[in-house]
């Protein structure tokens, strides 16, 4: 049976879906941008707070689901533009510990709201 994941210390959906989703085997955390889950606004316009954000965000989801940073087996990386990838790999780096998950990152052409960072997870149960 699906059960959605839902936290008001991450930001609410932009759209028709759930913040996160348990299969029962896996978790999948929606894409998140760097929203203010109080605000519901950018936390600022710069790629360091933006990833920062994300990843705090990815984080309060992994606590409402009774799970942590070292549980993700993947992520998927969209940022705006690809010169930013070593600032983001280095602030995803520091929530993180070994063994990293998989991952794949790419430069998208447009991101929700304008986002210059925006990272979706699946974790393992």
């Amino acid at each position: 049976m699906t059960k959605v994941i839902q936290t008001d210390k991450a930001p609410q959906a932009v759209g028709p879906y759930s913040q996160a989703v348990d299969t029962g085997d896996l978790i999948f955390i929606s894409g998140q941008i760097g929203l203010d889950p109080e605000t519901q606004k950018f936390v600022s316009d710069n790629v360091e707070d933006q990833t920062d954000q994300v990843m705090k965000n990815i984080g309060a989801i992994l606590e409402e689901a009774g799970k942590t940073y070292s549980d993700i087996v993947k992520i998927g990386i969209f940022l705006d533009s690809m010169d930013d990838f070593q600032t983001v790999n280095d602030i995803y780096a520091s929530f993180l510990t070994e063994p990293y998950p998989a991952r794949a990152a790419i430069e998208a052409a447009k991101l929700p709201k304008g986002a210059k960072v925006e990272m979706e997870a699946i974790v393992k149960k």
